[in-house]
């Protein structure tokens, strides 16, 4: 099988590599497991020096790694700059923080000395996604390299060069070489790398077919895993709420990433005091972003990833629409080459449509109005995700409502969602198990 990397904002095919053999997969797990036993050993000072050399690289290189991650998978420019320099503050955030969060904890119990240790795992797989091709790798492995682990990167067949960056990077930073190992690898392969028992771990991002694959086989092995899978984030806005924020972070939510996050702003639901306001301001937001060229800087928004992904977005959009749901902008995919969607906005979507029932990886959102709170909170919770959510209102009594009955791993309040080293990330539902970021 072959591992190409092909460029979304023109379907050229760039390079390819091929998938590893089982024999050179051995070797590589072997590496990991001989690697472990010594760099274990290793202090959280010695650790920290490294990140925080894998944080300069970050920081220094960080247009060239953009480039990289908007050639591989579309995101504009400034987008995947930033990217890296986000990966540059996880990296410090972990390497200043890891020795406190991992500290052993005393327990006073009758006189003994009792206290908990926290101690690494061994070799984990890491089964990462194409939409932010660094920092979801990052925000994994600076955390586990510093709890003193290993890691086998099985990325996303799409974004393989930037697979290859990320281990220079942490070779260049310092770390022993088989600390972060990428395996080119095709999804087939990845349940013997499961299967191994000098494996002792697995993280998946990904879809919630693929969670529920690598979850059993996790389960049927009896090692750990981590699950954060997709999301239909419900975006709240009250009457109460400052309604020109509410709509400026919902058009910048729902498009972020080119549409592409899991914790995308996906359904909007505005109390229908406000639902007409909101919607005019809303539509003419959405339908006046630039799309085109990722590397430009006068680009809002690039292309989707993959063509597979284009013609599930603009599949999910002319099903709702048959099923009665009315595109209120955008709706098909544009007549260009590269994988092309345009921000779309639709409304009286039916409860039997992809729009209410699935989650649209895609610059699409889905606008609904409600009567009440309670229909709010309902249809927010009206859905087999529970990844994050954002309300908008200044109501106190509102927002503990919000907080404490919206299904969801976070509730942001006046704020849009976001991944970021402090907060714990992670859902609920079918939205994965586990945290991630954080102590």
């Amino acid at each position: 099988m072959a591992i190409s990397t092909v460029n979304p904002a023109t379907g050229e095919e760039v390079t390819t590599f091929e998938a590893l053999t089982e024999e050179v997969i051995d070797q590589k797990i072997q590496r990991a497991a001989d690697t472990f036993r010594e760099y274990r050993k290793s202090s959280f000072a010695e650790r920290s020096r490294m990140m925080l050399r894998a944080a300069e690289i970050l920081d220094e290189e960080a247009e060239e790694f953009g480039r990289l991650m908007t050639s591989e998978m579309g995101k504009t420019l400034a987008a995947a700059t930033a990217e890296a320099q986000k990966c540059a503050r996880g990296c410090r955030y972990y390497a200043e923080n890891a020795e406190r969060f991992m500290a052993d904890e005393e327990i006073e119990l009758r006189g003994a000395k009792t206290y908990v240790r926290y101690e690494p795992l061994g070799p984990i797989l890491a089964i990462m996604p194409w939409n932010f091709p660094f920092w979801q790798v990052f925000r994994h492995a600076a955390p586990a390299l510093m709890a003193g682990n290993v890691i086998l990167l099985k990325h996303a067949s799409n974004v393989p060069q930037c697979a290859l960056a990320i281990e220079d990077i942490i070779h260049r930073a310092g770390f022993p070489e088989g600390v972060l190992q990428t395996l080119l690898i095709g999804s087939g392969q990845v349940q013997s790398v499961i299967d191994d028992p000098r494996v002792r771990a697995v993280t998946l991002t990904g879809s919630e077919g693929a969670g529920r694959s690598v979850g059993a086989e996790a389960g049927e092995n009896i090692k750990p895993s981590v699950l954060e899978l997709g999301g239909s984030d419900p975006f709240i806005v009250m009457p109460s709420a400052d309604l020109e924020k509410a709509v400026s972070t919902a058009v910048t939510s729902r498009t972020l990433n080119n549409g592409q996050s899991c914790v995308n702003a996906k359904r909007i639901i505005v109390h229908e005091e406000i639902a007409g306001e909101f919607e005019r301001r809303f539509v003419e937001s959405m339908a006046a972003l630039r799309v085109g060229d990722p590397m430009s800087e006068d680009t809002d928004m690039g292309p989707l990833a993959t063509s597979q992904m284009l013609e599930d977005v603009a599949d999910q959009v002319r099903k709702s629409v048959e099923a009665g749901a009315r595109v209120l902008t955008g709706g098909g995919p544009m007549d260009e080459p590269g994988n092309f969607y345009p921000p779309t906005v639709i409304t009286d979507i039916p409860k039997d449509s992809p729009a209410y029932r699935e989650e649209i990886f895609g610059p699409v959102a889905s606008l609904f109005r409600v009567r009440d709170i309670d229909e709010a909170i309902h249809l927010a919770n009206d859905t087999a995700f529970g990844l994050s959510s954002s309300a908008w209102t200044n109501d106190p009594a509102e927002q503990e409502r919000f907080i404490n009955e919206i299904e969801a791993g976070m509730v942001y309040v006046n704020r849009m969602t976001e991944s970021t080293p402090e907060i714990p990330f992670g859902g609920a539902k079918n939205s994965g198990y586990g945290r991630e970021l954080s102590h």
